[in-house]
């Protein structure tokens, strides 16, 4: 129990270390881009004494470190600052369209996990048969299509032609749940079709490892039939590869969203980044570049934390 607590914490060491890094990245990457944000914010037509006054108000009379930590510091605090537009917390601006990216990518996720694992199965069940073929024609051809390419034509066939769910998956206050599914089905549905050939194709393949296993053809010389073999057999010993590869797509679900968004004007945290990048909103591009790249870390260390707990030969290194 030592060694496995060991393990977690020093995966927990690296992911705070890397996010450090990351934020070093983010926050010194907008400082190094052209011009003066101070100008761009407020136009060609700003007078001087307008233009330094708000650098005073933006801080960016100040050195770039001592900014840097304290923009880390506020922002483990849960402040990042105010928005260099709009003049409000950026907490307040971000933190609704983030709750509404969270609920997009449950959505998704709620379809495509168990959907993958299942059709993996079968796939696993049915490999080298008709339909194992057309399965991964169809996976690989969702796989290398981008997803504002698959919004597109779920818009073209469900919203302009089938006219089934709205193209604009706009939200609003007092909406009921079954309004809420209804307008966010075709950019969840994107996310699903993306993550779920990804996700079936792993379990099929770790599936199908295992079956060449001794213990595998042993259970089949006593006549288990085959769907047994792969319930209760091969799946026990496949859930480490599956779970780190549903982490891997769930860290994506919420940090891939931004072209999705985009493409469906679905209001999350993915269209506050593009609208900030738009109006040179810094500190918001900031907040968010940094909450993804918290989000992914989180999860991709919830993937080893998974693997660790579902391989004894991780748990037990010597």
């Amino acid at each position: 129990m030592g060694d496995l607590l060991q393990l977690v914490l020093k995966r927990l060491g690296y992911g705070l270390l890397t996010l450090l890094v990351v934020s070093i990245l983010i926050f010194f990457a907008v400082e190094l881009l052209p011009g003066d944000v101070a100008q761009q914010i407020l136009g060609q037509g700003a007078t001087p004494d307008t233009v330094a006054a708000l650098r005073d108000q933006l801080g960016l009379d100040r050195p770039a470190v001592v900014r840097y930590l304290e923009w880390l510091t506020g922002a483990v605090r849960g402040d990042f600052g105010i928005s260099a537009v709009t003049r409000e917390p950026v907490i307040d601006s971000i933190g609704t369209r983030f709750v509404n990216t969270l609920f997009l990518a449950a959505y998704a996720a709620v379809i495509a996990v168990p959907l993958a694992i299942i059709l993996g199965i079968i796939v696993a069940l049915l490999r080298n048969t008709v339909f194992d073929r057309v399965a991964n024609v169809l996976t690989l051809s969702s796989i290398s299509s981008p997803e504002f390419f698959l919004g597109y034509v779920l818009i073209l066939f469900f919203s302009v032609k089938a006219g089934m769910f709205p193209a604009i998956a706009s939200l609003s206050t007092g909406m009921s749940f079954g309004d809420l599914l209804q307008r966010t089905f075709l950019p969840a549905l994107t996310l699903v079709l993306v993550v779920t050939a990804h996700m079936m194709r792993m379990t099929r393949a770790a599936i199908i490892n295992l079956l060449a296993s001794p213990y595998i053809e042993m259970a089949r010389l006593k006549g288990v039939p085959p769907w047994k073999v792969i319930v209760r057999h091969a799946l026990p010993n496949a859930w480490a590869p599956i779970i780190n590869v549903v982490a891997l797509n769930l860290a994506y679900l919420i940090t891939g969203v931004v072209l999705v968004e985009v493409v469906f004007v679905y209001p999350g945290i993915g269209q506050a980044l593009v609208d900030a990048v738009s109006k040179r909103d810094f500190p918001v591009v900031q907040a968010c570049s940094l909450i993804f790249a918290a989000t992914f870390i989180l999860l991709n260390l919830a993937a080893d934390v998974g693997a660790i707990l579902t391989n004894p030969r991780l748990r037990h290194p010597k």
